[in-house]
């Protein structure tokens, strides 16, 4: 079978997805965690680590805990039994609680929300006791816990030694090698939001110990090196199941790591990404033709999303992901739109910087700039005002193929997968890191590339650029227009130095309607102070 007819068998293999989802919500959680932060977990130790890996039929449920552990709160979806005791379950979603770090200190959007912890958010004047910023850090490191363990007892000494055949030995250790993939990605979102963390493998020692911080540099090289090593041992692009990670979904982070490694090291990787993105786009994935297409609920058919994070309104319900980037987004008196829920929370809207980079608002010219514009005004003078800042129209829990109708019962939860990594975001990545100066692209490749995205968002040649327009303050631009909303805005702006400082500001930056200057040390988020008081070892980020 060629890679390119794999990749569409995996992506209209519905039976497949929904298996992983239901093993996902039903699975719980059997592990003996680390002290490696103040968490409260909530394991709900139905059985033990031993009674679970004795039986080889038990290690894909418990990787499928481990993907589930990036949509879903806990055990009893959408609410109770959650992983984590202390916080919100529905606000310490991984994505939900990714999502907002990434967008909502940006020009991308504000909430209107009052929640403790949200308005310094909306206004970049976070501290070291948010309550957000600290459920991110503890989703994360509840994310390396169960991938930790997972690993440490999938070791081929511990799998012979519970007589584990060697046809099934072989199986999991393709299982454990997308258990490291999964903490890489976690581990990568550590290093990207919060810098120097501490740091644990399987290879510690289980038990109650203050684990050493690792710096940002010596985290950046394990990343890399872990992606480097599991390449290889990965299931080839596009003949996984879906939503499980392949090959060029860790080239894909790989790839990431290096466009950002100016940031994270102070060296220039981009003739490493190109490298890597060569591979990725060479894998098969293909444009979906209909750019709204890619964010409805059965996106799971799309031809372009090369890892997603999976949701399903029946077996896979999250008060975090894709329910809420649905939900939040609409409200009030919003009327000829379907967007498959009953009514919205009336929380997101965008801010006019982001609104002003498409030529045009409700889709015309450019596909991309679909905004919800009645009763609206684009400037946000009121922050707890829903109708101040015009309505992003683009998570939707509607069907492609039907008129918009919705995907089974209407209710508050959605079916539309997270499209985390995309061909779209390889596209504009390989655009710029040719620009930044790395070798083995070309500039007329990534025009091309480039061109491909947006004679999909106008449906004609009519918003082609020429060469003389591809520069880097096009590529950021254009990186809103496609990727709007999708958790990527807050990583750019930082690459591009537009994040902290007074050079670039936008509505509400800094406190100020009209923008301010913030510090530096806001391109860090802080370590919780939780953490630091239960973990003599760690040391705060500069700033806080």
């Amino acid at each position: 079978m060629k890679e390119s007819d794999s990749l569409i068998e995996k992506n209209i293999d519905k039976m497949k997805k929904q298996l992983l989802k239901i093993m996902a919500l039903v699975m719980g959680t059997f592990f003996s965690f680390t002290s490696c932060t103040d968490l409260d977990l909530e394991p709900f130790n139905e059985l033990t680590s031993i009674q679970v890996y004795d039986d080889y039929e038990n290690y894909v449920q418990v990787l499928a805990k481990m993907y589930g552990g990036l949509a879903v709160s806990g055990q009893s979806g959408p609410d109770g039994r959650g992983d984590i005791g202390g916080q919100d379950e529905g606000a310490s979603t991984y994505l939900r609680a990714y999502w907002k770090l990434q967008t909502l200190p940006t020009d991308e959007a504000i909430i209107a929300w009052n929640d403790e912890g949200l308005p310094t958010l909306n206004t970049m004047t976070y501290s070291a006791d948010n309550g957000f910023i600290a459920a991110m850090y503890y989703r994360i490191f509840y994310q390396i816990t169960l991938a930790n363990e997972f690993i440490r007892e999938l070791s081929d000494e511990n799998m012979a030694s519970r007589g584990i055949s060697e046809a099934n030995q072989n199986t999991a250790r393709g299982y454990r090698t997308e258990a490291r993939f999964l903490r890489a990605l976690s581990y990568y979102h550590a290093l990207d939001l919060y810098g120097n963390v501490p740091f644990v493998t399987e290879a510690d020692v289980v038990g109650s110990f203050f684990p050493e911080q690792i710096e940002r540099r010596d985290l950046f090289t394990y990343i890399e090196s872990e992606l480097i090593d599991i390449i290889p041992q990965m299931v080839p692009a596009g003949q996984n199941e879906y939503a499980r990670a392949d090959q060029a979904a860790a080239r894909m982070l790989l790839s990431k790591l290096y466009l950002n490694a100016e940031v994270y090291i102070g060296e220039a990787r981009y003739t490493e990404a190109l490298a890597q993105l060569n591979e990725v786009i060479g894998a098969g994935y293909s444009l979906e033709p209909n750019y709204n297409h890619l964010f409805l609920a059965d996106n799971d058919n799309s031809p372009e999303i090369i890892f997603p994070i999976a949701f399903d309104q029946v077996s896979t319900m999250a008060w975090g992901g894709a329910t809420f980037l649905v939900n939040a987004a609409i409200g009030g008196e919003w009327s000829g739109i379907n967007f498959g829920v009953p009514g919205g929370w009336q929380g997101l809207r965008a801010r006019p910087e982001v609104v002003n980079l498409y030529p045009g608002t409700n889709g015309e010219p450019d596909a991309r700039g679909w905004f919800y514009t009645d009763g609206h005004q684009i400037d946000i003078e009121s922050v707890s005002t829903f109708q101040d800042g015009f309505g992003v129209i683009k998570f939707r829990n509607v069907l492609s193929t039907t008129d918009g109708r919705p995907d089974g019962p209407v209710n508050d939860h959605v079916s539309v997968d997270f499209p985390l990594f995309r061909l779209a975001d390889a596209y504009l990545m390989y655009a710029e890191a040719v620009l930044r100066g790395g070798s083995g692209g070309s500039q007329a490749q990534a025009l091309a590339y480039i061109n491909e995205l947006r004679e999909r968002a106008y449906g004609d040649a009519s918003g082609n650029i020429t060469n003389g327009d591809l520069n880097l303050d096009f590529i950021i631009d254009e990186r809103a227009r496609e990727l709007k909303w999708e958790a990527h805005r807050r990583t750019d702006l930082i690459r591009y130095g537009r994040y902290s400082g007074g050079e670039y500001v936008w509505q509400w930056k800094g406190g100020a309607f009209n923008g301010a200057s913030t510090p530096a040390s806001r391109n860090l988020y802080p370590l919780p102070q939780a953490d630091l008081i239960a973990n003599p070892s760690l040391r705060q980020n500069d700033g806080y």
